[in-house]
């Protein structure tokens, strides 16, 4: 598992610094996710470290909506103030992700459709 969790840090750390150096307006971490997401695609497989270190950490998932939800009730005066802001970005991202979402699930069917023709 150690290992694993390694592979994250180290994903993270490349994500930062990409962000730091030529993509400030992006978040490392995220970055850092699209790297490893794209080294997975390229390598094909998830190594069993990654994926022993991946499912304990998702044990935990739960404890990190505690912030926000602390937030949400310590900023409920501003987040009245902007209501329509919010409203309008959630909106539109969820849009975006939806649409994003459609298309990749039909590219991942055709290419898997391909594969399956491919192997007698």
């Amino acid at each position: 598992m150690l290992l694993g969790l390694t592979w994250l840090v180290v994903f993270q750390l490349l994500g930062t610094a990409v962000s730091v150096l030529w993509l400030p307006m992006l978040p490392g971490p995220i970055v850092g996710l699209l790297l490893l997401f794209i080294f997975l695609l390229a390598r094909g497989r998830l190594s069993e470290p990654l994926q022993q270190a991946a499912s304990t950490l998702l044990r935990y998932l739960p404890l990190m909506l505690i912030p926000p939800a602390i937030g949400v009730m310590a900023y409920t005066h501003e987040i009245l103030e902007y209501f329509w802001a919010i409203t309008g970005a959630l909106v539109l991202s969820l849009t975006l992700s939806l649409v994003f979402t459609g298309w990749l699930m039909q590219l991942l069917i055709r290419r898997q459709a391909r594969k399956q023709e491919k192997t007698p």
